[in-house]
């Protein structure tokens, strides 16, 4: 198998005084459409906004740093509204209407990993805007609009024509969004770094599974996903995935080696790698890694939520 396995960062691909949205491209990382896999970040500065969009693919995010709200519509169900930290991952499953917001000094960072298999363009996440400047009710004429919404043609242009911001805008002023709920967070989200552990080794490291049981919306997403801690100097063993999955793994901390066999005992990767980095483990090749001194932190997916 000839292919690059080398980790890479993710491309800064829009900016604002919102905040900004980085991506994984295919052409860099070709691990991305060889495991129909998309990877992508959102960093929201304070009252930074996430405009509401779905998405062509399933996806599991994971917050990386900070705090915020997350608002969730998944098909033929009312808005649900969670507060979210770091450590927390959500399943959006094809179809869910996401809104993200931040209202802290420190930034929030969320990372996405999904499944491309259905996407319009193989190993990238393409979405779909509700509002602002590229939403989709501007490619629409006023009157398709008006009807939809039984207005008069002179409020379809001031509610259309004047949204001058897209994907990411700062809030400003009196801020009148949605409270979240804690009831919202059951079975929307698990906090990795406080839910019990699955694997816990003495100065060795600590392993939270995700799966139907503790999320049960995995499965709609057909992902499984874990958060793995390294102690300082500590080994991961090597394994693969026994059910032909690909490994997505981003490193979220902290520094080590990877080392990557294939078929007839070849080693295809030996590398460093670091917080920001991304790699992709085809089927069946085997992984290990060793943390560096300072430990090693990373969440991962497998492309089944097994």
């Amino acid at each position: 198998m000839e292919i690059d396995l080398s980790p890479q960062l993710a491309k800064k691909v829009y900016e604002s005084n919102g905040g900004s949205y980085h991506a994984w491209s295919p052409s860099e990382l070709p691990m991305l459409p060889e495991g129909n896999i998309g990877a992508a970040k959102l960093a929201l500065q304070k009252n930074g906004f996430a405009l509401p969009c779905y998405s062509d693919s399933s996806k599991v995010a994971y917050v990386l740093q900070g705090s915020g709200v997350a608002g969730i519509v998944l098909p033929e169900s009312e808005e649900k509204v969670v507060a979210i930290k770091k450590g927390d991952a959500l399943a959006l499953p094809f179809g869910v209407i996401t809104w993200w917001y931040n209202k802290e000094d420190t930034e929030l960072v969320v990372l996405f990993l999904g499944d491309t298999s259905k996407a319009h363009k193989t190993g990238e996440f393409t979405d779909f805007y509700l509002t602002g400047s590229n939403g989709i009710f501007t490619g629409f004429s006023t009157e398709f609009v008006g009807r939809a919404w039984d207005l008069e043609e002179k409020d379809v242009k001031t509610l259309v024509g004047k949204q001058s911001g897209k994907i990411i805008v700062k809030l400003e002023g009196n801020i009148n969004l949605p409270e979240p709920k804690e009831e919202h967070r059951k079975g929307m989200a698990l906090n990795c770094e406080e839910a019990p552990l699955d694997v816990d080794i003495k100065n060795g490291g600590r392993v939270v599974v995700l799966n139907t049981k503790n999320l049960p919306l995995v499965g709609e997403v057909g992902l499984g996903a874990d958060l793995v801690r390294l102690d300082g100097n500590a080994m991961c063993s090597p394994g693969f995935s026994c059910d032909s999955a690909f490994q997505v793994t981003y490193i979220v901390r902290g520094s080590g080696r990877a080392q990557v066999v294939g078929a007839d005992g070849c080693r295809v990767l030996e590398t460093t790698v670091k917080a920001g980095n991304l790699f992709i483990v085809p089927r069946f090749f085997v992984v290990s890694k060793i943390a560096d001194s300072d430990g090693l932190e990373w969440f991962s997916i497998i492309t089944t939520p097994k």
